[in-house]
């Protein structure tokens, strides 16, 4: 029986006054940099992202604490840098790294839950273990398919509930996958991104497809054909998510929703190309940051902080009304290893180190301000992608300088399978080692210095290492200082290596 107009007018009325207030939708995207239309893409067709940067607030300066997708997801959940929180790598397969169990004081879930939301997910999770990371709601559906995704979000969303919801929404877009394009003329072909081949689409989605010869070239790639196609199939990928985006919005203004939801987009690192991911170049680093809260009453804002991974957790749990200021951890702390005497089937020898408060802050309170600042100084590391990749990384960065120590530099720099076949870097690495990959050599890619700096303000793509200039002889001491200095306060095991190899 169909309900008269009126009467459905009168429940959605209903339905919107009674709906909880404060929620949260957490979009996290994989392998991402900051290509978007609300960050001055000359092509990027993302106008559901781009919608609510122009309501809200865009973090210019945005950065990942490391470019693998694991442990960068390990940050964003728990408010720890990965070389504190134990996730070095991978989680899934052979990798089996995993954060330690007394992270639970402090994961992301976890806290929420405690403030009083009901927590979903959907899509790539690479995390563990589940018992610190646990949500209450698992959804499933094609995380190659935003719009599809958004959908099988939509009870959960609008669920008859006095609790507010909490959704991570992960989806595996634009990450390399599905093969390489067959249709291709090129001799190295470009990676699918994820798309259907022969110009396919998923359902519900319209496919935007790029021109190769209009594709802006970031510093760190060089401008070739290969290079060229790949970037076109990552675009095609990026607007995809971009439709999913879409479909959660009109989800949410359907239900009366839009003006109760705080909206957060970020990806775990930048694009899926060598010299972004499992770099802590600025490739692999800098993210897309995009904010609305709709509490707030500044929008449109461009932001000039910078901001860190690390954030995110106490941020949104400060949104929640959740977060001990003075000890910036949950109101509603819970003893890690009280919580797992609960447990008899977990193993009680080795739950990790004490961990009590967050290393990232709340931005909630600068969202408006577009020139507060919130760190002086930003930090780094990268130790594994895939087990097999052992380069440890440590970074220190503020708005002048960049340190990078390449702890193991003796060694050449170890490839993400997916990276090395790639036809934007064989095309270079084919022609010789001294042929040019970005700001460097495809040589000097792969084979580092013990540090590199660089003066980031003058010279914001690493093109000129500063290490080795006398000049910079005491700026490079003082980096150094910091990083030693960082490293002790995190009880980070590599900080050996100042002493001997």
């Amino acid at each position: 029986m169909k309900l008269p107009l009126a009467l459905c007018l009168l429940l959605l009325i209903s339905l919107s006054a009674t709906a909880a207030e404060k929620n949260v939708i957490f979009i996290i995207t994989d392998d991402e940099s900051p290509t978007l239309g609300c960050y001055g893409d000359p092509v990027a067709k993302t106008p559901a992202i781009d919608a609510i940067a122009a309501d809200g607030t865009v973090f210019l300066n945005a950065f990942a604490t490391t470019a693998s997708c694991a442990a960068s997801r390990s940050v964003v959940m728990s408010g720890l840098h990965n070389h504190r929180n134990g996730m070095y790598g991978h989680q899934h397969s052979y990798h089996k790294f995993e954060s330690w169990k007394t992270v639970v004081s402090l994961a992301l879930p976890r806290v929420m839950a405690g403030a009083g939301y009901r927590t979903g997910h959907i899509g790539k999770y690479h995390v563990g273990p589940e018992q610190v990371y646990r949500f209450e709601t698992y959804l499933k559906a094609n995380d190659r398919n935003t719009v599809e995704m958004a959908e099988k979000c939509r009870d959960f969303l609008t669920a008859a509930d006095e609790r507010p919801f909490f959704l991570y929404f992960a989806t595996s877009d634009p990450h390399r996958g599905g093969g390489i394009d067959e249709t291709s003329k090129l001799e190295l072909k470009p990676n699918l991104f994820g798309n259907k081949p022969e110009r396919g689409s998923f359902p519900g989605v319209e496919e935007v497809f790029y021109d190769p010869a209009t594709v802006p070239i970031p510093p760190f790639l060089t401008d070739n054909p290969e290079t060229r196609a790949e970037l076109a199939q990552y675009y095609q990928s990026v607007s995809r998510v971009d439709q999913g985006v879409a479909r959660l919005v009109g989800i949410l203004k359907e239900a009366g929703l839009y003006d109760k939801t705080m909206i957060v987009f970020t990806s775990d690192h930048g694009m899926a190309f060598p010299g972004g991911k499992t770099t802590v170049y600025e490739g692999g680093l800098r993210v897309p940051f995009v904010v609305r809260n709709p509490y707030e009453p500044k929008r449109g804002v461009k932001h000039e902080a910078l901001v860190s991974h690390i954030d995110i957790t106490p941020s949104l749990l400060d949104f929640a009304g959740g977060l001990d200021k003075e000890k910036n951890r949950p109101k509603r702390f819970v003893n890690a290893k009280k919580f797992w005497e609960d447990h008899p089937e977990v193993a009680k020898d080795n739950l990790g180190p004490n961990l009590d408060a967050y290393h990232g802050k709340s931005w909630l309170s600068i969202l408006g301000d577009g020139k507060a600042e919130h760190w002086e100084t930003l930090h780094a590391s990268h130790t594994f992608h895939e087990i097999q990749m052992y380069y440890p990384m440590r970074v220190v960065r503020d708005k002048q300088y960049k340190l990078i120590w390449n702890i193991a530099h003796p060694l050449p720099y170890p490839f993400a399978s997916d990276l090395w076949t790639a036809s934007s870097f064989q095309s270079q690495y084919r022609k010789s080692l001294d042929a040019p990959y970005g700001q460097k050599t495809v040589g000097e890619y792969i084979h580092r210095p013990a540090f590199e700096l660089y003066r980031i303000d003058e010279d914001p793509n690493e093109a000129k290492n500063l290490a080795g200039d006398p000049a910079y002889t005491e700026v490079l001491r003082q980096y150094q200082e910091k990083l030693r200095a960082f490293q002790k306060e995190m009880d980070d095991p590599w900080i050996l290596k100042w002493e001997y190899e």
